[in-house]
């Protein structure tokens, strides 16, 4: 675990890395045996020489500091001269740091409200699914949101399909059905969408806007927010008893 970030790090020079955000729960680092798998998804995807990954869980289980916070793992390919080329990296070097765990208690309990973003993220299938360092969509993203009155935004990808939030996944709900995104072309498979769609047996569809106008009701997530209900999408009102059902199916993600 490198203790600083060097100047000629691929991660910092170029975005050439990878990342997961862990919540930790009552001094644990919750669903870590995905987290790493996501990990090691990625490194694999992009070609980095593999880390030791019994040395990577330790050090998570080292750096955890408080009973609820966040832990953030990034992996980059390493360090070389200047220059787009990945021959000769020194790598990969990983990095640890633990940040306070936001407080999303009203969110869970009262619900959000979701507008749609003008900005659309491009689509490039082999970094689809990927959580890797290249976040200026999402930079973005975030600044669209804070010029708007919604708490959070859908995003669509250039083709003109439904993908998700700014930095969550989403799940809508119709007749009786939870169904998710696919994310082949773009977006963040992320570790409660995993879990979601395991227990959900969720369906992965590409949907347009105009598919959502029959949804009953929709709620967002990721690993430190869990499940967070949408009850107003574009100014329509949607359906919390579904939602609610499943945060008492995860009753961790309600308190």
């Amino acid at each position: 675990m490198q203790p600083g970030i060097p100047i000629g790090d691929r991660s910092f020079q170029f975005g050439d890395g990878i990342f997961t955000t862990i919540r930790v729960r009552a001094g644990v680092a919750e669903y870590w045996p995905q987290h790493l798998a996501r990990l090691q998804q990625g490194v694999a995807r992009l070609g980095f020489v593999e880390p030791d990954w019994q040395q990577l869980t330790n050090q998570v289980q080292q750096a955890i500091s408080a009973p609820e916070q966040v832990l953030k793992v990034v992996i980059s390919r390493g360090h070389a001269g200047r220059g787009y080329s990945p021959l000769g990296v020194n790598g990969p070097d990983t990095y640890i740091s633990t940040a306070e765990l936001p407080d999303f208690r009203l969110q869970r309990q009262q619900g959000i409200r979701l507008g749609v973003a003008r900005l659309q993220l491009g689509c490039q299938p082999l970094l689809a699914g990927l959580k890797h360092n290249n976040r200026l969509e999402q930079v973005l993203l975030k600044q669209e949101l804070a010029t708007t009155d919604w708490d959070d935004l859908l995003v669509l990808d250039q083709r003109g399909f439904v993908t998700e939030a700014i930095a969550a996944n989403v799940f809508f709900y119709r007749a009786g059905r939870w169904l998710t995104p696919v994310l082949d072309q773009a977006g963040v498979a992320g570790v409660m969408r995993q879990v979601l769609l395991e227990h959900l047996q969720a369906e992965q569809v590409q949907w347009t806007l105009d598919e959502l106008q029959g949804i009953e009701a929709l709620f967002c997530c990721n690993a430190l927010c869990g499940i967070l209900p949408v009850h107003t999408f574009l100014e329509k009102p949607l359906q919390l008893a579904p939602v609610q059902q499943l945060q008492q199916e995860f009753a961790c993600f309600v308190a």
